[in-house]
């Protein structure tokens, strides 16, 4: 570090490139930070394993008691974070309230709405907030509705329903078209205007539900879909057949050299085409719109050329674990953060975050500490729930976002960097940087850990030369 100072001070080393060396470092060491909890004022007795806590312990505070099911955080301030649950509640948190991120501190909800027939009624699927203003937000739900609702006033403005059990939607960071995406159990793709109030437009083609959907951050009028059918389609939302490319898992080529780009411009796609051999639930953009990245039950993440469709054939391995029918919600580092090609796609792996090279895809850190497998809850009317554990959102906590940037200041006004999942414990839990005294701490532990390891180690192979010496052998 001193010698990167000395070389930033004499300048053989220029400001951005500082800049990106220490975010780079920043982004590699993520660490859960038990120290924050989030309080929804629900009360009752948590269930770990099969083992009741005391009803004072920190795993008897939930968000959602039901279970959190999304999660979403503004990109302008990284301040307002808002939180949906399975019992179709929304609740709405300022990160700030937290003066000293190095101190303990529990987060209470700022505002919350509550299931009503005016609310959703069923779970929460996504949520996202407007695109220019963190003022509103947008929730979907399995009692088929779309509501946008105030930030300030905790309250709905406006619903649409869709006829259709919703899984996904996404709103354009760039557009000022104000139409929502909408994936549900119909296999067509519903297009909600929110500035008439009107579902305008339907996107047919896929053959089945349709579980991710994202819109490019450098083309206001380009939408990418994924469906139960395996397949990942490319729309251009002002063409009359709207639809422009299919991504193929076998074309690792690209539109420019396996023939499909006729002269014209036009694209001939093959009809077998399918970007994973099993449903796609995830899908996202880099920040600059050049390469799309997908996830599907086959338990594969694929990385996409954009501008020509081309598999990149990047390999993250067997590690992957990917069996909910729910969207994924996985992001890549926001671009400026890392050097060029050298992007970080964060996925969460139902136990575990998993932080991954996104080019090469080999994996650069675990994040552990999601809580126990099993968890279970007795609520104060003695009614009492069991659910396997798993992540069902993953938000990056980021300021200064605009355009097609997610946010490229690392954790908003008091923190150096965050991250924040939602698990079906009813937890929100917190994963930051280390820095300073945290890191040291982190080191001697770390040093601890491979030092009993290797004693061990050696005890057991001192017993098995002892059991083995200790043997009367008998040759006849």
């Amino acid at each position: 570090m001193n010698e990167l100072l000395l070389e930033r001070a004499t300048g053989a080393v220029g400001p951005n490139v500082f800049a990106r060396l220490q975010t780079t470092q920043l982004l590699r060491s993520f660490r859960p930070v038990p120290r924050f909890r989030f309080d929804g004022g629900e009360r009752g007795v948590a269930i770990l394993d099969g083992e009741a806590s005391s009803s004072d312990s920190p795993s008897s505070l939930w968000a959602h008691q039901a279970g959190v099911s999304a999660l979403a955080l503004e990109r302008f301030d990284g301040r307002i974070l808002i939180s949906g649950g399975s019992d179709a509640s929304i609740k709405i948190w300022d990160l700030e309230q937290c003066g000293n991120p190095s101190n303990p501190h529990t987060f209470k909800p700022v505002g919350a709405i509550r299931a009503s027939a005016q609310a959703h009624r069923f779970g929460i699927t996504h949520l996202s907030f407007y695109p220019f203003d963190s003022a509103a937000f947008i929730s979907t739900s399995y009692d088929q509705t779309l509501k946008l609702s105030s930030t300030e006033e905790a309250r709905v403005s406006a619903s649409f329903s869709l006829g259709s059990k919703i899984y996904t939607h996404a709103v354009s960071p760039i557009a000022s078209h104000l139409l929502v995406a909408c994936g549900t159990q119909h296999p067509a793709v519903r297009l909600v205007d929110l500035r008439s109030g009107s579902s305008m437009q339907s996107l047919t083609g896929h053959g089945g539900a349709i579980l991710a959907a994202a819109w490019s951050p450098r083309h206001e009028h380009v939408l990418a879909t994924g469906g139960v059918d395996g397949t990942v389609r490319i729309w251009d939302i002002r063409r009359a057949g709207a639809l422009i490319g299919m991504l193929d898992h076998e074309d690792s080529l690209g539109l420019y050299h396996n023939g499909l780009l006729r002269e014209d411009g036009t694209v001939r796609m093959r009809a077998s085409a399918k970007a994973h051999v099993a449903p796609v639930n995830g899908l996202t953009w880099t920040d600059d719109g050049g390469y799309i990245v997908s996830a599907g039950h086959d338990n594969r993440i694929r990385v996409w050329d954009a501008a020509t469709g081309r598999n990149t054939l990047a390999n993250f391995g067997p590690s992957i674990k990917n069996r909910q029918l729910a969207s994924v919600t996985m992001f890549t580092s926001p671009v400026g953060l890392t050097h060029p090609g050298r992007e970080l796609l964060f996925w969460p792996n139902e136990s575990e975050i998993l932080v991954c090279d996104l080019h090469d895809g080999h994996i650069i850190t675990r994040l552990r500490g999601t809580g126990a497998a099993i968890a279970g809850v007795r609520s104060a009317k003695k009614s009492e729930r069991t659910v396997k554990n798993r992540m069902s959102s993953l938000v990056w906590r980021g300021a200064g976002g605009g355009g097609g940037s997610s946010g490229v200041v690392m954790g908003g006004s008091n923190m150096p960097g965050a991250i924040l999942s939602a698990h079906l414990d009813g937890q929100i839990r917190t994963w930051a940087p280390l820095l300073g005294e945290d890191a040291e701490n982190d080191d001697e532990d770390a040093t601890e850990e491979v030092g009993e390891e290797n004693s061990r180690k050696r005890k057991t192979l001192n017993d098995v030369y002892k059991s083995l010496m200790g043997q009367k052998i008998t040759f006849t």
